[in-house]
């Protein structure tokens, strides 16, 4: 895997109601900046209570804009890894969202990420790429929930 890039955010909520939030995926429109379009492909049975195992995305945010497909692993409400099964510009796109109970009903929520692209690219201006993804998608996964809450 490329080198990650990671970060942190504590939110006013269980581990349940974040992760609840994660696995939306026909939201994420609302509230994840840059997705266009988040289209379930196909879904794990009952003992994974039904979450989505393929995800298409449309994503147009600044240095990335693709259409891709992810594939996702789901360890209840602890953790979702995934992986680009398919993607356009996107060589690699591999993450996680990793939930810390911290009590209280807050959960520390830490997303890796690794992206590389099918064009050169200097890794610094990877690295930062990724960052913003990131703490793009950390603040809007904490006011989604804490909205919802």
């Amino acid at each position: 895997m490329p080198d990650q890039t990671t970060s942190s955010i504590v939110v006013d909520a269980a581990p349940a109601a974040v992760m609840d939030v994660i696995a939306d995926f026909p939201a994420y429109p609302v509230w994840a900046k840059g997705v266009k379009v988040a289209e379930v492909r196909s879904s794990f049975g009952p003992e994974q209570d039904g979450r989505a195992r393929e995800v298409f995305f449309a994503l147009d945010v600044s240095p990335v804009k693709d259409e891709y497909t992810l594939a996702y692993q789901w360890e209840g409400d602890r953790q979702v890894t995934w992986t680009l099964a398919e993607g356009k510009m996107l060589k690699a796109l591999d993450g996680a969202y990793e939930l810390a109970d911290l009590g209280g009903g807050r959960t520390e929520v830490t997303y890796r990420l690794a992206l590389d692209v099918s064009i050169p690219m200097i890794g610094m201006i990877k690295r930062k790429g990724e960052k913003i993804l990131i703490d793009t998608a950390l603040k809007g996964l904490k006011q989604r929930v804490e909205s919802l809450g």
